[in-house]
């Protein structure tokens, strides 16, 4: 089983930017599907991006589609997320996702098997 360590997060003013990393271990991730969920308080953890490393396809949430960009890199076995245009609503915790199923370009909870331990994103408006 593959072991998930994010980092990368801390405190931005609105439109500024943060790049977060998630860091595998114990398996590498080219046979998988990787990708991020946030959880802002008091609401649902959310999907928000995800890489299929065989072919480099991403899939992004609409909330965030054109300000993140995920990104893998195979030699180090790691995740990222660029998040640009940063707002207050993306405040929350975000955990980094592996050997998870995407559908209809879109993924959740239920269809994660692996999950980090988060790190804390806060915008400041």
């Amino acid at each position: 089983q593959v072991q998930l360590v994010e980092s990368g997060g801390g405190l931005v003013q609105t439109g500024g930017s943060l790049r977060l990393s998630c860091v595998g271990s114990g398996r590498t991730f080219p046979s998988y599907v990787t990708g991020w969920f946030r959880q802002a308080p008091g609401k649902e953890r959310e999907f928000v991006a995800a890489i299929r490393w065989s072919r480099g396809t991403t899939f992004y949430a609409d909330s965030v589609k054109g300000r993140f960009t995920i990104s893998r890199d195979n030699v180090k076995n790691t995740m990222y997320l660029q998040m640009n245009s940063l707002k207050p609503e993306d405040t929350a915790v975000y955990y980094c996702a592996a050997d998870m199923d995407i559908l209809n370009g879109n993924s959740a909870t239920h269809l994660v098997r692996t999950w980090g331990r988060g790190t804390q994103v806060t915008v400041s408006s």
